[in-house]
Formats: C-alpha cells, structure tokens, sequence
C-alpha cells in the first residue's frame, strides 16, 4: 500500500474529526474523497500531508510513518490546499524557480524543470505573468504544477476544482488525468461527484469522521441498487395512473414526485416494458418512461444523512 491508515483518529477537543479511519490506497490508484463539509476529509489530508498529527492511530506514506518519519515523506508527496496564497510581484516563472529551489533542484535542472512543468500544465504563455493577477484556474494549475516540480509519488489534492468556472474544471480534470497516465498516485477530496466517478478509480464516502465506504465506484453503485426504479411522466390525470399502477403485480411501491410517478419493482421484476403498454392501453399519454440511473451521486445521497459537526 503506497497509503494507509489504521485506526486513524483526530479529536479536537471533543469533537471527533476522524474516527478509526481506515483507508488502503494502492500505488498508480486515483481516490475520490468525498462527503459533506465537515466530514472530516480536509483533516485526512493534512494528516497524511504532515501538517497535522493524529490524536492516535497510524498513517503511512510510502511506508513510512507520519509523525515519526515525516522527514522522509515530505519529498515523496504534493500538497495542494483548497487555497491559493498571494505572490505579490512575482511572475509565474520566478514563483517555480523558488520553489525549485526550496527542493534543492539547482541549474541547468532547474531550468529543464521548470520548463517542463510549465508545458505539462500548459502555462507555458504565462511564465511572465504576475502571480497574484492569474484567474482561479490559472492559480490551481500553477499550484499543481508546483507540487510536480519535485516529481513526487504521491499528489494530495484539496478540492482543486472549488470556485472554477465549467471550463477551468474540465482543463484540471484533463490534466489530472494526463497525471494519473503518468502513474501518479492521487488523492482528491472533491464535491463535483460526476467528474470524480469519471476521473477515479476508488473512491471513499466520509460523514461525521465515520468511513462508510471505501472501494470501486462499481461497488458503490451495486450496493445501493437494490432494486429497478422507473419513473414515468404523464400529460395528464397523474393520479389515475398512479392509482392503476398501484394495482398492477410486480409492483412494489408507487410513489408522485416532482411531477413524476416513482415506480420501484419487485426485486424479481426488471422488464418494465409492459407498463408502458398497460398506460397506452387505458389511453394515457406517456410524456417520458425511463429507469433510475444509480451514480455516484446518486450513491452518495443514500449512503449520507447530511449530518455535518
């Protein structure tokens, strides 16, 4: 496991930020962290970024233990908050330069770096920009791009995608995964559920500091599936339809929502082709028929209770 925790828990005070968190993270894997404000992912992160300390419990980077050997994880990872600080007169090629410096990459290396990265997170036309005068997007490309400086092993990502316009999500979403090609092992809390499941390999659902799943995003949705949901709009008179399909077998649960009638099967049922007959044939006119998609999101919502702390 390139990360792992044991029994991994943080309190701050009484509140219980994370309890018993147990997480195994694969080399080469990209993990979706998810679950409401709160939750306690943010905290995770910083635990494993060696920025904070657990109450108890163990966290391991590349083998190695934070806390007691947090010296020797620090080059291994990248760490991207949720926020970017200010550079005040510093372009964008300086800001790398220093940070290539601080990870002792000196020279002609340092030049070759630099330049790489840049292409990498095509900000290669902004090398002579004033840091603090780049876009939200432009600012969470350079940060990834600093944290590349250093090639590390494992990427930490804190809602990178937060405050970003639809097409600086989808350009961090691409380089992202041009990252995970590269063999990166990344690490991403994130609230846009349906960029994660179309970016992560695993992902893992957190409420209230409580790990409630961890595992393929295949998984996740067979879990929550237990049965073929349908839901069917009419043009008119709802509530006859709904009272005939109250009565039709194979049925389990007819309910009205948002203008739609929310037919769950029996668990043996899944060919709902015949409802569309039965309506038709008693001379109601079908607007839509279609069965429930089960997502990410649509996990998400079942398995969560929105409790935050």
């Amino acid at each position: 496991m390139i990360v792992q925790t044991i029994n991994l828990t943080k309190k701050y005070g009484k509140l219980v930020a994370l309890n018993n968190l147990q997480l195994n993270i694969e080399e080469g894997e990209c993990f979706g962290y998810i679950g409401p404000n709160g939750a306690g992912k943010t905290t995770t992160i910083k635990i494993l970024a060696t920025l904070l300390q657990p109450t108890w419990g163990e966290a391991r980077v590349c083998g190695h233990v934070v806390g007691y050997e947090s010296r020797k994880i620090r080059p291994l990872i990248g760490y991207v908050p949720d926020f970017f600080g200010a550079y005040e007169d510093m372009v964008v090629q300086e800001y790398l330069e220093f940070f290539a410096s601080a990870y002792n990459i000196t020279g002609k290396q340092r030049t070759r770096v630099v330049e790489d990265v840049l292409e990498l997170t095509d900000l290669v036309f902004k090398r002579d920009a004033l840091v603090d005068s780049l876009s939200r997007g432009m600012q969470q490309r350079l940060s990834i791009a600093r944290v590349l400086l250093h090639d590390p092993k494992v990427l930490l990502l804190d809602e990178p995608a937060s405050g970003l316009d639809p097409r600086a999500r989808i350009e961090i979403r691409e380089l992202l995964k041009e990252l995970r090609r590269m063999g990166k092992t990344i690490i991403i809390s994130s609230h846009i559920l349906h960029e994660l499941a179309e970016l992560c390999t695993t992902v893992g659902i957190i409420e209230q500091g409580q790990l409630l799943f961890h595992g393929p995003i295949k998984d996740i949705i067979r879990r929550v599936k237990t049965g073929t949901r349908i839901h069917i709009r009419v043009m008119e008179q709802q509530d006859l339809a709904t009272l005939l399909l109250q009565r039709t077998r194979g049925i389990k649960s007819v309910d009205q929502l948002d203008g739609a009638i929310i037919v769950e099967l029996e668990q043996q049922t899944h060919d709902f082709t015949s409802l569309a007959k039965l309506l038709l044939d008693n001379n109601f006119k079908l607007n839509e028929i279609k069965e429930e998609e089960v997502n990410l999101e649509t996990a998400f919502m079942r398995l969560t209770k929105g409790i935050v702390q």
